[in-house]
């Protein structure tokens, strides 16, 4: 077996499994649920009240039409270095949130340059903000808050109540490090809930308080709770050879990061108990996590809803406020890229939602690796090529040894072509004799595979870091290459690499089988045209490692051969 053998190999696997999975989001089992999108508090009768079990169907549908219809006095507008969103007057809910720092595409100056030249305009790029929370039916995203009364205490404000502010938008300003967008309600028992979000200056996580004022005659007591509403979403990129998870992810102290797909939340409703912890809505690059405080009891919670509707959050213990007193309830809201470093920062496990799947743990290195690299070159594209780099310096053993397997099947191929010609109707015969020659030539016809294989989870690994790396969308690297998430625009890279694939090709042994032989011949221009749809930082990561396995094949071939010749002599 070669490394063009593998390599088909280990497409077919990734295709099928893709596949299997793109099947999955679209004939998969869909939920017919229709609930109240609430926390069930259990014990809680004044939440149960809440929703109307006999006409589920058409409370849905009235708040819906209500929430299209919001007027623009119940809507605040913010708007920071990072940020452009809506909160919501009902609810204090922040929905219509851009990422002003990533466009959906960029121009490419190259390509517009090869448009201009040959007469035409190059074909316009959608240049708006990535939209991650949204209020339209069919995108529905929200972030929610809201308070549950226990069964004793005077109701209190929860995310369909309408809250009063003091303006209608608001700007962080040049030289100002952060703002604070404060919410009222206010019943006529004498309960008042201020809501506060807190925004900061190049931050993507927002603090949310909500203040507790008891003006009533007897103790309040009620939770916090925070949920993410979400209509299903699947990451339709440009690539259908790139399937990432998108869906609920639960942080707890016990089952550490556990995903919960939309199916999952359709078949049955998830409810666990965690010290600190977190719950989320994760998608390629981008996520969106409540972040209760670490030293709380959390209770999760996930819900599916009518219409293809998924709700996924979390709700405090008890908190009781006496009468005339306060109490703050707090919680953290992130919302942007999954930028590791700066998530590892804000809570325990919350980088893993850069989802590198079962191989994590081989995954982390090779992504802390192009970190480091990136901090001295200061170019994604560089730092991929010096990663492939320590990986081929990291296996030059086990690759040498593959290699040196391989010159020694060259140099015995034309020997196994005669024995082949001696017995062509005797296949038994032919492979005693073989096995023979292999025994006296001190050739391991596994030789070149087994060190491949354990290669293996390092280059899936590294498949996964350059598909989940945010750092790398829209990084430029050199010349034509603008974007090392995206194809070549060119096609240039794809074709480099089967021409480097085609000369690895021409060191290695050629099967004796004529009609293999022939089939190993269209690997590289099947390749190639695989190639084409991929990202070019996964291309160039190809290229480089192909390359440094020419040199390295060619060195070793002539070595042994030169050994043997001097051997003879």
């Amino acid at each position: 077996m070669d490394n063009i053998r593998f390599v088909l190999v280990m497409a077919m696997l990734m295709i099928s499994y893709m596949l299997w999975e793109s099947w999955q989001i679209d004939y998969g089992p869909k939920p017919q649920a229709i609930i109240s999108d609430k926390p069930i508090v259990a014990g809680d009768a004044g939440v149960v009240a809440n929703a109307d079990p006999a006409q589920p169907g058409a409370q849905q549908a009235a708040s819906q039409a209500a929430a299209a219809q919001v007027a623009a006095d119940k809507v605040i507008k913010v708007k920071t270095d990072v940020f452009a969103l809506e909160i919501d007057t009902e609810g204090g809910t922040l929905r219509n949130l851009d990422l002003l720092q990533y466009p959906h595409e960029k121009e490419n100056s190259a390509v517009s340059a090869a448009y201009a030249l040959i007469g035409m305009q190059a074909p316009a790029k959608d240049l708006s903000p990535i939209r991650l929370f949204d209020s339209s039916p069919e995108k529905m995203f929200l972030a929610q808050t809201g308070l549950v009364a226990s069964q004793n205490s005077v109701a209190a404000p929860d995310h369909h109540a309408v809250f009063t502010a003091e303006q209608t938008s608001y700007e962080l300003a040049d030289g100002q490090e952060q703002i604070s967008i404060p919410l009222s309600w206010t019943n006529q028992q004498g309960l008042k809930v201020t809501k506060t979000f807190t925004f900061k200056r190049g931050s993507y996580l927002v603090q949310v308080e909500q203040k507790v004022a008891n003006q009533t005659a007897n103790p309040w007591v009620g939770k916090q709770y925070d949920q993410l509403l979400r209509v299903e979403h699947s990451d339709k990129s440009n690539n259908n050879f790139i399937r990432t998870y998108s869906g609920g992810v639960v942080y707890t102290e016990k089952d550490k990061y556990k995903k919960v797909k939309y199916e999952d939340m359709a078949d049955d409703t998830l409810n666990v108990v965690s010290q600190g912890g977190w719950s989320a809505f994760i998608q390629h690059y981008f996520a969106a996590a409540w972040i209760p405080p670490a030293d709380q009891e959390n209770h999760f919670y996930t819900k599916a809803l009518n219409d293809f509707r998924y709700v996924i959050g979390s709700y405090s213990p008890d908190v009781s406020v006496p009468a005339n007193s306060e109490a703050v309830l707090k919680s953290q809201l992130f919302v942007g890229p999954k930028i590791q470093p700066v998530m590892e920062a804000i809570a325990p496990g919350l980088e893993l939602t850069v989802d590198y799947s079962w191989l994590t743990v081989v995954a982390k290195p090779i992504y802390w690796l192009l970190n480091q690299i990136y901090g001295y070159v200061e170019n994604w594209g560089v730092a991929i090529l010096g990663v492939t780099l320590c990986i081929k310096l990291l296996f030059f053993k086990l690759s040498k040894a593959s290699f040196q397997s391989m010159a020694k099947m060259r140099k015995i191929q034309p020997r196994l072509k005669e024995l082949q010609e001696r017995y062509p109707d005797d296949r038994q015969k032919f492979n005693t004799e073989m096995m023979a020659m292999y025994k006296k030539e001190k050739v391991n016809p596994l030789g070149g595979c087994l060190p491949i294989m354990v290669q293996i989870p390092v280059f899936i690994s590294l498949y996964w870091v350059l598909i989940e790396t945010v750092e790398l969308r829209q990084a430029e690297f050199a010349l034509w290459i603008h974007d090392l998430s995206a194809q070549d625009p060119f096609y240039l890279l794809p074709i480099l690499y089967g021409i480097t694939m085609k000369i690895q090709q021409s060191l290695n042994p050629a099967p004796i089988d004529p009609l293999q032989a022939q089939v190993m011949k269209m690997f590289p221009i099947v390749f190639t045209v695989f190639f084409l749809f991929f990202p070019s930082g996964l291309v160039l990561y190809w290229i480089c490692n192909n390359s440094l396995s020419i040199i390295q094949q060619w060195y070793i071939t002539k070595h042994v051969l030169e050994e043997d010749a001097h051997a003879h002599h």
